[in-house]
Parts: C-alpha cells; sequence; structure tokens
C-alpha cells in the first residue's frame, strides 16, 4: 500500500501542467462521448474524472490519462439500444467491466493482450472509427442519430432529404477548426475546446438547431448494481467486451507512452487500475473508459511524468462539472458531432492503408474483414474471428516451414563421418531432421511426408529430435504412426538426439510402443554406427556401388 499512497514530487510542475492541459483537452471529449453513449453529457464528464484519477493512482503507465474513448462509447451504445435506455443495468455492464478487468490483470492476462496481431487491431479500430463516423451522420445534418450502426445508416437516405443547413454548417466549421488549429497552438489551446467553443457560439446566431439543454451539475448520485434475469446474459457480453476492449485499447496507449517516455508500464497492473476506475465510475453514474491516446501524449508534451498528472487532470474536470450545467446547456449536437467525427477520422489506421498495398495481402484481407465484421455484425465477433483467422494462418506457415525443412535434404549438414556413413549404407537408411518444436499444424502431414520417402529404403529410418524442445499431443501422434506403419513395413525406427521431456511425453501418451527398446540414441553418429554394424556394412566392408546416388 506504501507505494500506491507515496508520490513523486520531483516533477511536480510538469504534473501540474501536463493535467490542466489535460484536463481541459479532455473537457470537449468527455461532453461529446456522454452523448453519444446515450446516458448524457454528465455521465461521460463522471467517467472522465473516476477512471481517469483511480486508473491513474492504481494504474501501471505512470503518463496515461484515462476517460472515455471511442471503442467504449460504440460499446455502450449499442448496450443502450438494446436494453431501452435502462440505465441501473447500464451502469452495472460498467461495473462488471471494470471487476473483469481487475481479474484479468489479477492472472496475469495483460501480457496475452498484448499478442493481438495488428491487422486485427487495426481492423477493429478502424470499424470503430467508421461507427463513431456514422453514428454523428445524422446529428451533423441536425437530427437525432438512432440507435444502431445499420439503423443510422437506414436513415440517412430521410436525414438527407430534410437537412437542418444551420446545423450543417456549424458541425462543418467545428470540423474544419479541429482539423485546421495549428499544433503548436493546441499546447496552450486545445483544438476541440475552440472547436466547440467555436460552434456553439456560431449557433447562437443561426436559426434553432437541436443542442444539449439542461445539463445535472454537481456530485454524482450512487448507482447501486441492478441484477434482472431476463437481461443479464446481455449485460454480461456488453461487460465482457467493454472489459476486453478497454484492456487492449488502455495497452496499446500505454505502449505509445512507453515509446514517448523511453520506459516500460506494467500491462497487469494497468489492467488493474483501469478496472477499479471504470467498477467505481460505474458505481457513480460514469460511463465506461480506458487509456486515451490523445490525451496521454498531450499530457507527455506538456510535462507530464508521474500519476500525478493523471489524477490532476480529473480534479481539473471535477471543478468544471460543478458549473458546467448552464455553461455547456447551449452546445449544439452538431458541434459535438464535428468533434467527434475528427475522432472518428484519427481511429482509422489510415497510415497502415496507405502502406498496405505493399504487404502481405493476407494481413490487409483479414484487417478488411475484421472491420467489416466490427462495422455491420459486432465488435466482439470481430475481434474474435480476427484472431482465430490469424492464428490459424500462422500456425499453417509455421507448419509449411517445418514440412519444407523435413523435406529438405540432411546431408549437407552431415559430418564427415556422418556422410561416409551414409555413402556406406545408401538405401539402407533413410534419415530425416525435425528443424524446430514440432507443431500440431505440421502434425497432420508429417506422416505422410516420411512415408513417401521411406518406401524405398531397405532398412532403417532415423528421426532425428536434436532440435525439437517439444511436442505436443498432435505431433506425439504423428510419431506414433510413423513408427506404427514402419513397424507394419518391416522397417526399423531409430530416435536420435531426443529430450527427455519429449521422450517423456511420448511414453506417457503410449506413442513409443512399437519401438524397439533400443530404439533411442544420444547422437545421429551413433545411431548410423548402430546401422552399419547391425546390416554388416561397418569398418572394412565395402559400399555398395548405388549408395551414393540413392542415400537420403
Amino acid at each position: 500500500m506504501r507505494s500506491l499512497l507515496t508520490f513523486d514530487l520531483s516533477h511536480l510542475r510538469g504534473d501540474i501542467y501536463g493535467g490542466l492541459t489535460a484536463g481541459v483537452v479532455a473537457i470537449p471529449l468527455a461532453l461529446a462521448f456522454g452523448v453519444a453513449s446515450g446516458l448524457g453529457p454528465i455521465a461521460g464528464m463522471y467517467g472522465a474524472i473516476i477512471v481517469g484519477f483511480f486508473a491513474a493512482m492504481f494504474g501501471g503507465t505512470p503518463t496515461n490519462v484515462s476517460g472515455p474513448t471511442g471503442p467504449m462509447v460504440v460499446v455502450l451504445a449499442g448496450l443502450f439500444a438494446s436494453l431501452s435506455g435502462d440505465i441501473g443495468l447500464i451502469f452495472t455492464a460498467v461495473m462488471l467491466a471494470g471487476i473483469f478487468q481487475i481479474v484479468l490483470g489479477a492472472i496475469g492476462a495483460g501480457s496475452y493482450i498484448s499478442l493481438v496481431p495488428y491487422p486485427v487491431v487495426s481492423g477493429f479500430m478502424s470499424g470503430i472509427g467508421v461507427i463513431i463516423i456514422i453514428l454523428q451522420a445524422d446529428a451533423m445534418f441536425g437530427h437525432d442519430s438512432p440507435a444502431g450502426t445499420l439503423n443510422a445508416l437506414a436513415h440517412l437516405p430521410t436525414v438527407l432529404s430534410d437537412i437542418n443547413f444551420a446545423a450543417l454548417g456549424v458541425g462543418i466549421m467545428t470540423l474544419a477548426v479541429v482539423y485546421l488549429w495549428p499544433s503548436k497552438w493546441g499546447t496552450y489551446v486545445p483544438g476541440p475546446l475552440v472547436a466547440l467553443t467555436a460552434g456553439t457560439f456560431l449557433s447562437l446566431i443561426l436559426p434553432a438547431m437541436p443542442i444539449l439543454g439542461d445539463i445535472p451539475s454537481g456530485l454524482p448520485a450512487l448507482q447501486l448494481p441492478v441484477f434482472e434475469q431476463s437481461a443479464m446474459m446481455l449485460v454480461i457480453e456488453a461487460a465482457f467486451v467493454l472489459a476486453v476492449l478497454g484492456a487492449i485499447d488502455s495497452l496499446l496507449t500505454s505502449l505509445v507512452a512507453d515509446n514517448m517516455t523511453r520506459t516500460r508500464h506494467d500491462s497487469n497492473k494497468e489492467l488493474i487500475g483501469q478496472g477499479i476506475g471504470n467498477a467505481v465510475a460505474g458505481l457513480f453514474g460514469g460511463i465506461a473508459g480506458a487509456g486515451a491516446t490523445m490525451r496521454t501524449v498531450i499530457n507527455i508534451r506538456s510535462g507530464g511524468v508521474t500519476r500525478l498528472s493523471g489524477m490532476i487532470h480529473s480534479v481539473v474536470l471535477a471543478a468544471v462539472v460543478l458549473g458546467v450545467g448552464s455553461v455547456a446547456s447551449v452546445i449544439p449536437h452538431a458541434a459535438l458531432a464535428g468533434v467527434l467525427v475528427k475522432v472518428g477520422m484519427d481511429i482509422i489506421d489510415f497510415s497502415y492503408l496507405k502502406r498496405a498495398h505493399r504487404g502481405p495481402r493476407w494481413d490487409l484481407g483479414l484487417m478488411a474483414l475484421v472491420l467489416t465484421l466490427t462495422v455491420f455484425v459486432d465488435l466482439i465477433t470481430a475481434v474474435g474471428a480476427g484472431v482465430v483467422l490469424a492464428a490459424l494462418a500462422y500456425v499453417q506457415q509455421v507448419a509449411k516451414i517445418q514440412l519444407e525443412e523435413l523435406d529438405s535434404r540432411p546431408r549437407a549438414q552431415a559430418s564427415e563421418e556422418e556422410q561416409s556413413l551414409l555413402d556406406r549404407l545408401g538405401s539402407q537408411v533413410t534419415l530425416f531432421e525435425f528443424g524446430g518444436p514440432l507443431s500440431f499444424g505440421a502434425a497432420a502431414d508429417v506422416g505422410h511426408r516420411v512415408r513417401e520417402r521411406y518406401k524405398d529404403a531397405t532398412h532403417s529410418i532415423i528421426l532425428d529430435f536434436n532440435r525439437v524442445p517439444y511436442i505436443d499431443v498432435s505431433a506425439a501422434r504423428a510419431v506414433e504412426t510413423i513408427a506404427g506403419d514402419a513397424h507394419k513395413a518391416g522397417k526399423r525406427v531409430y530416435i536420435t538426439g531426443m529430450a527427455t521431456d519429449v521422450q517423456k511425453t511420448l511414453t506417457n501418451l503410449g506413442a513409443d510402443e512399437t519401438l524397439a527398446d533400443d530404439a533411442h540414441y544420444p547422437t545421429r553418429l551413433e545411431a548410423l554406427h548402430a546401422i552399419a554394424d547391425r546390416s554388416g556394412t561397418g569398418p572394412g566392408t565395402p559400399a555398395p556401388l548405388l549408395s551414393a546416388a540413392t542415400a537420403e
């Protein structure tokens, strides 16, 4: 506990400035994300305050600034529509998401989440960016946006036939300001805040358009968890998706922070911190959040070094909440939509898309598939399908390499003495060398490859396991098949260089039952000597005339 309550004050000035700057940047984003979630702008502010404070205090990335993010809001908006706006159940899902993240961190899942392949991450993040833009399109044209991506797309023709040009003008101007605001000015006055302020002032002199309206301010009310049997599976599923997406989003932000600060974050501690933040946010009416890349970058560039900066960011937002209601009530939806469209554009991975055609076609196809599933199906299906397909493609590639190495002629790597024995034995022996761990992907074909090559051998087969530190059940069964087929064909199998753990696996699974008691030899050379002695072609015995042409 002492480490959690002890703060490094040596960078206090930079932490204060970084926290203040990140807090100002977070104001328009928190309001916009709260509206986009369906839970209202104040829920976005509460989420930014609570998640930002507790994730900074307990997390594993000192410079991370956490709060509502695009991926989390997309899931919450879908849940809001599915539960018909039942606030109690939605905040229960946020609490459960936090608990799931704490569990993920406690069991050490942080290091595994970072193993998600880049095309999958790129695909679903880009898909989330597309969803945000689609959901904000109606608001840009001065209409309320229906829940769900497909519903928003279906409603678009109706919106285009009845455009509120005043709202559209505000939205376009807001978007333009966010894009054109110089980055060097953004260090002092954040572009999103300027855009939101300008859009609001413009809306006051234009014809009527939808605005936020009355916003409650002050301290949040306690939201106790609600358990309703008919909706619990939906709540649990949404909580799990929030937990996983929040974990991925936060750890990606942590990697960005590491690159900027030349430090290394603690993935599992970061998940626990994010989990505590989300659990408390749900308990007090805040929307779920995660590590926010843009706010974290701004914090670091403004001087933030320790977790104090993220906590100060939350204090700034808390001070704003006490008087934000009257000021923010006149903000038009179109202005918030302009800010969020920029957020969506930033999430889309244009840097990869520009270069994707020069990389592997499979990776581009996987990214496109995940993006499509994210937009038109759901996030968990997209990520699940992407990870499974990427894993299968990797296993196939590894298996291909292993089988190609198995098919290659190992004689080129033989010592001079081994070469001499191979020449002497000729077609009496066939040698196979397995390169690296024998995976289940290669196991399906390895038996067939071996049979095809040893069918011309007259006597013996050597299986060299010198470079195989591990085999799984599939590979063990493949070895059993090779040994059994060779035994039936009247051929003798010699195992060389097999590690103790590999041999133990074969024995425990009964995969070596057809092997002779003296089948194992420490080295390939010793096995060749044993074959030569058994066949009567030891030293001093003339070599077969065709040995050089037929030996494997």
